[in-house]
């Protein structure tokens, strides 16, 4: 009787090991949200099944379920094991196929801030000793000052003239965090020359090379870089005012090697390509002046439809313009939260790595295809293996931009 109560209880044991170990299993490889296409069925591993709030009934996911824009913009399904056992919820968004041009062209980046960035701070050398009184006000670096004493500051200039009219008090309203602060700053007065001063550096443009990933050829909307453009000492985002997209040629490339990150070089050219509407974690987006209506539109994958496997990138690395190479996307990560790192992707291509050592800066943006597909743009590349970066989806660029709808939306 013993020798059968044990053996009970090793084997409930074993099977509560099996189901513990499947629902891990499900947390983890089943995303927090899905986005399908029309009449797309949902697909995850056979061992799940799933009840949605829209459907009556459960079925195995292996069998596909549609769901018509008319029925639901979106939805909520619940994983299961052995139709009992829950795993985990999913939202699911019902969108249209959207299709875009991918580029691959090279473009310069200039940018103004909204307000001042503030990207370091100084002692000035009273008689009373050295003094800071931009960290004795409270100020970081990163903060963006917006105005000074009521009036608003964008500008180096306009923020030097700030400072030197208002007194040697001041109330400077800043953006720290995306929340909206007031500190008060006493200016000192230098012993040297006299002068009352604020000890900051501050930064209120940038301007850089990177790749176009997309645009609409029905609207001109376009997007590129894959990632934000940030001010280089501070790594803070620049919070955009202003900013416009430049033909850029390129004069040449530093190769990339381990340990020693390559790079494009580009000489801005007089003509505007577009202006530059959002600066975001996704990338930089905004409208062209002047597009191919004609051009051959892809269609853009869904984080789903994004696998392991050949893939090309598109990019320019010399005067021949766009051109096509070989890839191998070796992980993707469809749950990861962090904006530019959704995939790892290895060159393969002999040509590129004659040309480059692999991913090189200027790089970002390239559109990678896979299956007739755009499904993301390369983003970073590693130090250490220059054969190696990562890559955005490009559905999250499109939802970053505003460009992804719903079914429901489109067809209002």
């Amino acid at each position: 009787m013993k020798k059968l109560f044990r053996f009970f209880s090793a084997f409930s044991l074993c099977i509560a090991s099996v189901i513990f170990a499947v629902v891990l299993f499900g947390e983890w490889t089943i995303p927090d949200s899905i986005r399908l296409m029309e009449n797309e069925g949902i697909h995850v591993n056979d061992i799940f099944s799933y009840k949605s709030t829209q459907e009556a009934g459960s079925a195995s996911a292996a069998s596909v379920a549609s769901v018509s824009p008319e029925e639901a913009e979106s939805y909520t399904v619940e994983f299961s094991v052995l139709h009992a056992i829950p795993v985990k919820s999913a939202t699911v968004t019902v969108s249209k196929r959207q299709y875009v041009v991918p580029s691959g062209e090279i473009f310069g980046v200039k940018i103004f801030t909204d307000g001042v960035l503030v990207v370091g701070m100084d002692d000035v050398f009273t008689s009373a000793g050295a003094k800071n009184p931009a960290k004795e006000a409270g100020l970081e670096i990163g903060d963006t000052i917006q105005s000074v004493n009521g009036t608003k500051v964008d500008t180096v200039e306009e923020l030097t003239a700030a400072l030197h009219g208002g007194g040697e008090t001041l109330e400077l309203e800043i953006n720290r965090d995306e929340k909206t602060e007031t500190v008060r700053l006493t200016l000192a007065q230098s012993q040297n020359d006299g002068a009352y001063k604020a000890g900051l550096w501050v930064r209120d443009s940038t301007a850089g090379v990177g790749t176009l990933t997309y645009y609409d050829p029905q609207t001109g909307r376009f997007g590129g870089l894959g990632h934000a453009i940030c001010d280089l000492d501070t790594g803070t985002i620049m919070p955009l005012k202003s900013g416009v997209a430049v033909e850029t040629v390129i004069s040449g490339c530093y190769k990339g090697s381990a340990g020693v990150t390559g790079e494009l070089c580009g000489v801005f050219q007089e003509k505007t390509l577009g202006a530059l509407e959002q600066n975001c974690s996704a990338g930089v987006f905004g409208q062209l002046e002047a597009y191919d209506t004609n051009a051959r539109a892809l269609p853009v994958a869904t984080k789903q439809e994004v696998q392991t496997g050949a893939a090309q990138i598109v990019s320019s690395v010399d005067a021949q313009g766009p051109k096509l190479y070989d890839v191998q996307i070796v992980k993707v990560y469809p749950n990861s939260d962090e904006n530019g790192k959704s995939m790892i992707l290895e060159v393969t291509d002999p040509e590129l790595i004659e040309k480059t050592g692999g991913i090189i800066q200027g790089m970002s943006g390239s559109p990678i295809l896979q299956n007739g597909m755009l499904v993301g743009a390369v983003t970073h590349v590693f130090v250490n293996d220059p054969l190696q970066g990562y890559g955005i989806f490009a559905e999250t660029m499109l939802e970053a931009s505003g460009h992804t709808q719903t079914a429901q939306e489109q067809a209002s």
